[in-house]
């Protein structure tokens, strides 16, 4: 199961069809094979072993994609780090993750310089654009005398580790949640049929390459030999432009990605007519947008939920009609339970954590076995989810343990709250979460995001809310109007961020 053997398969069976697409970049699988084995050859000739770890800082390019599949050929372990982490939080997860090669951009020269005295392990700095600078190496440098050819034979087995990737961090410290070579192929083979991708398919991402979703079209993307279409960053009008243009089939995406598409002028059953999956993913989707979606283009919605540690559920597109408040059934191979604080299964219909396991689950946080044994336990991993299931099986999700707000003793589940915030007319998006309250310990908050040219205010919205509501315990105490949610690299809403910036704000008057 070494991923790495899946690009020169295809280089040598399939050598003309189109591999890769990326701004001016058009690039079979001989020409893709022929860019990664010179990376993988330049790694071992620079003295890269098997098991070194090997951080990218690097927003959505091709260089990222030659070190994701350079890495497989050679048994080095990729960490995907995001470009929009600061000194402290690189200092940490570099020496954390004990990497020895850093791959970057121009815009993070003066970040990393400043921080070099306290990289414990790091010897090497690979610059992927702009001009060179003193103690980097350009990558056309680092490349440039390398063989095109195969690197020699590595011997890799099942459970050597491919990746590294950093959790988050919305729940606290981000954890390094390791990933080996089969834990990867299981996403090839588990996802493209779920996904009913093929060696045809035009799979198109547009999101961050150091979110883990993006490996649940990634990786079946390269096991079938299909053509993947990487954009540098979210655009929607780019977005329908490509899907137009080159025929795609299959995006995962964000919520507020695809909320995003349908608030463009240009989305519409023509344009979008190729595409047979709209899969979200990453967040909670509210029903008022799935309701959207399904209307206006019916038959390709999936959801899935799931964690980085390894535990999914797949609402499928032909299970949509019927169970669309759901986030779906386990995929073949995996197995669910919902548990009460006791560790007892709860009946159909009742709250509890959702548990779960399956082939692609952690080995665990590297290097933190105190945390790997509270999450998985009796190979099983203990999500942080509060859910239920009903009679058939289907999981509905209710909300984080950790964003529950428990307001004069009543368990209060923000995401209901949100599921009537966005039914609005004016409003965008939505984020509730829990605030002190000197009487009933917490109360409900909503930061709210208007559409384009919304005329409403907090207060009028405060009364819309709070009219709407099912229960007393339910209304918010306050809403705040934002121009921008503020999220992480993977697209989700940082509700941490938003308690800090109402606790000063509340701390100034």
């Amino acid at each position: 199961m070494n991923i790495g053997t899946l690009l020169p398969r295809h280089a040598r069976y399939r050598p003309h069809h189109n591999a890769v697409l990326l701004e001016n970049h058009r690039l079979t699988y001989l020409e893709f094979n022929r860019r990664v084995n010179r990376l993988a050859n330049a790694l071992l000739g620079y003295g890269i072993q098997k098991g070194d770890k090997i951080a990218t800082i690097l927003p959505n390019c091709l260089e990222l994609l030659d070190v994701y599949w350079a890495v497989a050929r050679i048994g080095a372990v990729v960490v995907p780090l995001s470009p929009l982490l600061r000194e402290e939080g690189l200092i940490t997860l570099l020496n954390d993750s004990d990497t020895v090669l850093v791959v970057t951009s121009h815009a993070m020269i003066e970040g990393i310089d400043n921080i070099r005295p306290d990289l414990m392990f790091v010897r090497g700095y690979i610059l992927t654009d702009g001009p060179s600078s003193e103690g980097w190496i350009t990558y056309q440098d680092f490349v440039g005398a390398a063989s095109e050819d195969d690197p020699p034979y590595i011997e890799i087995s099942d459970h050597d580790q491919y990746n590294i990737i950093y959790s988050s961090g919305t729940t606290g410290m981000p954890k390094g949640i390791i990933h080996t070579h089969s834990i990867r192929s299981m996403y090839c083979t588990l996802f493209a049929s779920a996904y009913r991708i093929t060696p045809e398919s035009v799979i198109l991402h547009s999101g961050s390459l150091v979110f883990n979703g993006a490996f649940l079209t990634f990786m079946p993307w390269m096991y079938l030999g299909a053509t993947y279409i990487l954009l540098p960053q979210f655009d929607a009008e780019a977005v329908i432009e490509h899907v137009q243009r080159e025929g795609v089939t299959h995006m995962m995406m964000v919520p507020s990605q695809i909320i995003a598409l349908l608030n463009s002028p240009n989305f519409n059953a023509d344009t979008m007519r190729s595409v047979q999956m709209i899969c979200s993913v990453g967040a909670p989707f509210h029903r008022q947008h799935k309701d959207e979606l399904n209307r206006r283009l019916p038959g390709v919605f999936y959801e899935l939920y799931g964690l980085t540690e390894g535990f999914v559920t797949i609402l499928d597109k032909q299970d949509v009609p019927a169970k669309i408040d759901s986030v779906g059934v386990p995929p073949p191979f995996f197995e669910m339970k919902v548990l009460d604080e006791d560790g007892k299964e709860v009946p159909i219909g009742q709250v509890g954590e959702i548990v779960g396991r399956g082939p692609i689950l952690m080995p665990g946080y590297y290097k933190r076995p105190d945390l790997t044994f509270n999450a998985i336990r009796d190979g099983w991993l203990y999500t942080g989810d509060m859910g239920y299931v009903d009679a058939d099986g289907f999981l509905y999700l209710v909300d984080r343990k950790k964003d529950l707000i428990i307001s004069g003793g009543v368990n209060v589940y923000p995401r209901d709250i949100e599921e009537i915030i966005v039914q609005h007319p004016m409003v965008r998006e939505a984020a509730v979460f829990g605030v002190p309250d000197d009487k009933w310990g917490e109360t409900p908050l909503a930061a709210v995001m208007l559409r384009e040219n919304a005329t409403t205010t907090s207060e009028e919205l405060l009364d819309w809310i709070n009219e709407r509501v099912a229960a007393r315990y339910q209304k918010v105490s306050e809403v705040v109007v934002v121009e921008f949610l503020p999220r992480s690299v993977a697209g989700k809403t940082l509700k941490r961020i938003l308690r800090d910036e109402y606790s000063q704000r509340n701390a100034k008057k």
